[in-house]
């Protein structure tokens, strides 16, 4: 197959990924204003009123549920379980959407922000294993490895014109590929007991939304109802339930062909779920997580807990972006985009070392034991910690490097 002239990529690429990319970010933006004051009123709550009733809240019982199955279910777990399943699923629909139509799609652009991410994920993984070795909460490595889009665009909107477009495509783009990871990470390393008749059972359903599609059932409800059936039987096989929300948007069709027209089931269910998402799942899932007493973590290892993912956020993550990107540029194997510095490398470095969603969520699933509570405090701070850390640093070092950036 032969590669576009760039006189044709430039139009492909105003087309596929500027518009949704210019959507995207104002959603993002505004989300990250109600992520920030979810994850106060949690702190606010724990730490200023009461703790005792925000733990009844979150671990009231429901009562509702098919076949009396899901009446065990917390109102923390419906949240972390379920809710976000559908934050899952839109993160899933932003995957495929971005490597066929988006930054992923032609690879020569998509090489930089790829393999930076990917240092971006071992270097802070590595640093945390490092550190919290030996521990109780060593278990936690893949908490600092994850890029919060939501916070991250939010901080670029306040910079403005300091943030050039080449290094806004670069964060979308390695944010994307850091959930990828967190995705496999999760799905690979922070399963319980397999129960693999319930995980073949999910894999049937994943089948019959592929069949589904290819007989042309066009009908939302019928994959509704088969999404739904694959979520439980993924609930039920010990893997996190939330990876059936990726499986499905996976097997969502990109374009079909109805009535004579070509229709994006992928971007028509993106436009619709990604404002819930983004203004009411991830805002609550923020409220239910993000309650943490400040004062110091009494279980053993809990400290090393701590400064694991504040060093992991921090250093890692700068030392594992920026080094990535200078090593592939170096080694030819990509090329900075036109217009972006160094110095704005790795002031995007620093930024994608603010981790929040993802990382709240392995710290959920990454402990356990009697020391679980006080570690999983720990990882809170840390998180809290680290991702203002990565803020600040990023947004002084954008600050400074834009008096001597080249004109975009």
């Amino acid at each position: 197959m032969t590669r576009p002239e760039p006189s044709r990529t430039v139009p492909r690429v105003r087309r596929y990924l500027v518009a949704p990319l210019r959507r995207f970010l104002a959603v993002e933006a505004a989300s990250g204003i109600l992520l920030l004051g979810a994850t106060v009123a949690a702190l606010v709550w724990v730490n200023v009123g009461s703790a005792a009733a925000y733990a009844g809240v979150w671990d009231a019982r429901l009562a509702f549920g098919w076949a009396g199955r899901l009446g065990g279910m917390s109102v923390h777990e419906f949240v972390n379980d379920g809710a976000m399943t559908v934050f899952f699923f839109v993160v899933g629909l932003e995957i495929k959407l971005e490597w066929f139509q988006g930054s992923l799609a032609d690879r020569r652009f998509a090489r930089l922000p790829v393999l930076a991410a990917l240092g971006g994920m071992v270097v802070p993984a590595l640093l945390y294993a490092t550190i919290t070795h030996g521990t109780a909460g060593s278990h936690g490595w893949g908490i600092p490895m994850a890029t919060d889009i939501a916070f991250v665009v939010g901080i670029m909107a306040v910079l403005g014109s300091r943030v050039p477009r080449g290094i806004r495509v670069f964060l979308l783009t390695l944010a994307i590929v850091d959930d990828l990871g967190s995705i496999v990470v999760i799905a690979g390393f922070y399963a319980s007991a397999i129960e693999w008749f319930w995980l073949a059972l999910a894999g049937l359903g994943i089948a019959s939304m592929v069949g589904l599609r290819r007989v042309g059932v066009l009908q939302i409800w019928a994959y509704v109802l088969v999404g739904v059936l694959v979520w439980y039987a993924t609930w039920q096989s010990g893997v996190h339930p939330t990876i059936a929300g990726v499986a499905v948007a996976f097997c969502t069709p990109l374009q079909v062909r109805r009535r004579g027209d070509v229709w994006s089931p992928v971007g028509f269910l993106l436009d619709r779920l990604h404002p819930w998402s983004s203004f009411v799942i991830v805002p609550l899932f923020a409220l239910a997580n993000a309650g943490v007493m400040l004062a110091a973590a009494g279980a053993p290892g809990a400290g090393r807990v701590a400064l694991g993912i504040v060093v992991g956020l921090v250093v890692g993550k700068g030392v594992g972006v920026a080094g990535a990107a200078w090593l592939a540029v170096r080694l030819g194997v990509a090329t900075l985009p036109r217009g972006v510095a160094w110095s704005q490398v790795l002031g995007a470095a620093l930024l994608a070392g603010v981790g929040f969603t993802m990382s709240l969520f392995i710290t959920d699933l990454a402990f356990s034991g009697p020391d679980a509570i006080a570690l999983g405090d720990a990882a809170r701070q840390g998180i809290l910690a680290g991702s203002v850390g990565a803020a600040v640093l990023g947004s002084v070092t954008f600050v400074a490097g834009s008096r001597v950036a080249p004109k975009s």
